[in-house]
């Protein structure tokens, strides 16, 4: 079996009930409920590989956390089937439970009131990890992580990234064969975030494991990932390679430009032109068609105080924040 994760016509419906407000409504509601129900996850395919790295995207309440908890038993589906790496999540098998991790940035694994080290050794009795084993393990995340000199620190007294740094080696001291991770580099300076992330890289490079990220942070996925699954609405709305979605907007590039003076951005070289004009007027960002780079780079360079410039693919972050605004854009495309 290749595949770590399978769905099939996957889905998720949550119900609630609406009540009048007061003490009527409230008695009402005994006899008679409205019942409201949210399709959070439409009839959703997916075919993870073992040892891909995948980027699962979307904006907030689009379904991404509730595929997550799918996927790792937290909540049963409505209908359709999904097995990881063989086993069926919501049976909470305890050799399932053995091969799977969930790192959450924003949620504690680890108590808060003691050190890290008590937690672990907590850990390693509930995953029955044997103790030469577990010595081992624990020395390689701690010198790979540099945080030897904290185990024994109470959890509240570190820092955030200190903190993430605890959590992703609870969640790998039994060796899972598929790590999800939740916002893992959430809140985190950017030396912080980029420590992780260079840690997720090497320690994937080393035993390559499936490894699924949700993050709403584009340098996560630009870091990490070659594929990426976006969810628009419980809808799977792209899957395919980080470069294929890069350029769904196109093949147009983004040209910016530093000026030595403040410009006049209702000139009419500017006007009808998608610019982003920062500092002050004195840089410009434009988004140009890939075979009109030359002719405005040059127009630009002749009659304009330029001091620097330079050219660029449309930056990831962009074709997301474009879709986000745009949904249909994506059924445009792929009618």
């Amino acid at each position: 079996m290749n595949n770590a994760i399978t769905t099939k016509a996957l889905s998720k419906s949550f119900k609630s009930y609406k009540k009048l407000p007061g003490i009527s409504g409230t008695i009402k509601s005994f006899f008679k409920r409205s019942d409201i129900v949210k399709k959070a996850i439409e009839p959703f395919d997916l075919e993870i590989k073992k040892g891909e790295i995948v980027a699962l995207l979307g904006p907030n309440g689009a379904g991404k956390t509730t595929l997550m908890k799918m996927f790792t038993g937290i909540i049963v589906p409505s209908s359709g089937e999904l097995t990881v790496l063989g086993h069926t999540p919501a049976d909470r098998a305890k050799d399932f439970r053995k091969k799977i991790a969930l790192v959450m940035g924003q949620k504690s694994q680890l108590w808060w009131d003691i050190p890290a080290m008590d937690s672990f050794i907590l850990l390693q009795k509930y995953y029955e990890i044997p103790e030469a084993q577990f010595r081992t393990r624990l020395n390689q995340l701690t010198n790979l992580l540099d945080v030897e000199k904290m185990l024994h620190v109470h959890l509240r007294k570190l820092s955030l990234g200190e903190r993430m740094k605890m959590e992703l080696i609870a969640s790998l001291l039994h060796s899972p064969e598929i790590i999800f991770l939740d916002e893992p580099t959430i809140g985190l300076d950017l030396i912080a975030q980029e420590k992780i992330r260079e840690f997720i890289k090497s320690y994937h490079l080393e035993h390559q494991c499936t490894i699924i990220v949700t993050s709403h942070y584009m340098a996560d996925v630009e870091a990490l990932c070659s594929r990426l699954v976006l969810v628009l609405n419980g809808k799977k709305s792209f899957d395919g390679p980080l470069t294929q979605f890069s350029n769904i907007l196109g093949s147009d590039k983004v040209v910016s430009f530093t000026f030595s003076e403040k410009q006049d951005s209702e000139n009419l070289f500017w006007k009808n032109r998608d610019a982003t004009w920062t500092n002050n007027f004195t840089q410009v960002e434009l988004r140009v068609a890939e075979s009109g780079v030359r002719e405005i780079a040059g127009a630009i360079l002749k009659d304009f105080p330029v001091t620097d410039f330079q050219t660029q693919r449309m930056p990831i972050e962009r074709v997301m924040k474009t879709l986000l605004n745009n949904p249909q854009f994506l059924l445009q495309k792929n009618p």
